[in-house]
């Protein structure tokens, strides 16, 4: 029986407890400033970008194993981006 989810925000509700055990292991293992919304960001813009048909099962299981040092990177490139915008407005 396939889910079907009529906005991303319902899937995000979904998905929303494996987001906080991430997060919490995250925090365990030093990632403090590691957000839900993080996790889910790099998800979405990297891992799933090209994917079609994820299952619930795919997408959480993605949650619940992903490299966290993948997820720092990706949050250190986007704030770094942002700073060097707002370097280059001013």
């Amino acid at each position: 029986m396939d889910i079907m989810f009529d906005s991303i925000e319902e899937l995000y509700k979904r998905i929303k407890p494996a987001l906080k055990t991430k997060k919490e292991e995250m925090r365990r293992n030093g990632y403090i400033y590691i957000k839900e919304e993080d996790i889910w960001n790099y998800l979405k813009e990297v891992k799933w970008i090209n994917s079609k048909n994820l299952s619930l099962y795919q997408m959480v299981s993605d949650v619940l194993n992903v490299d966290d040092m993948l997820i720092d990177k990706y949050l250190k490139e986007k704030l770094n981006m942002r700073n060097r915008m707002i370097y280059f407005d001013n």
